[in-house]
């Protein structure tokens, strides 16, 4: 039970955090880089990725509670905001249309944002995350949840640090097919969502 539920967030974290348009908009935003400060950013950009998902999932629902809105309610509305999510990958995102702007690292932090948030943690990633964390559970299955969680971000993380590498390899173009692939995957993971809390209500 415990490795599954690790093994199901995992790839679905993974796919939350839309690795292949986060990698194409790190190679945007860091294209003056040198090598070095390429893989600070990438560390630098995991770490707080990690942060802010943990205290969105463990910390979330009391945002629930104060604000009076149903998990249900919650579910559709992150499921409508995850779709268009993917719906923008699948139309096939580019850097240009995205608003990515190389950014002078003298003179700005990118890892927090833009990179962290809203291009890994966007709206449907916090909406997916919040709706897991008000699921609830036994205090087991919510660090087995972590850890996947965890270990999600350290894979995007490791994406990241390739970037030069995996760019050589895939070229943008490869890369561009992925990302509409993640987008496909997404249309599916919300589909299920809104599913979700339409039948609850419906009960």
């Amino acid at each position: 039970m415990l490795l599954s539920n690790y093994v199901a967030v995992l790839i679905k974290v993974f796919f939350l955090m839309t690795p292949f348009f986060a990698l194409s908009m790190f190679l945007t935003y860091t294209a003056d880089y040198t090598l070095k400060r390429k893989r600070s950013t990438a560390v630098k950009t995991t770490l707080a990725v990690m942060v802010i998902s943990l205290l969105i999932y463990w910390f979330g629902e009391y945002l629930f509670k104060v604000l009076g809105i149903t998990i249900d309610a919650f579910r559709i509305g992150a499921g409508v905001v995850l779709m268009l999510t993917a719906i923008a990958l699948v139309n096939g995102p580019t850097s240009s249309g995205s608003g990515a702007k190389k950014v002078d690292d003298d003179v700005q932090d990118i890892t927090v944002v833009p990179l962290a948030i809203p291009t890994i943690v966007g709206p449907g990633t916090i909406g997916a995350l919040l709706v897991m964390g008000a699921d609830g559970g036994e205090m087991m299955v919510r660090i087995s949840i972590s850890l996947g969680i965890v270990t999600a971000i350290a894979l995007l993380g490791a994406v990241l640090m390739l970037a030069e590498q995996l760019e050589r390899i895939l070229k943008r173009n490869g890369i561009q097919i992925l990302s509409k692939i993640t987008g496909l995957m997404l249309a599916a993971l919300s589909a299920q969502i809104i599913f979700t809390g339409v039948a609850n209500f419906m009960k």
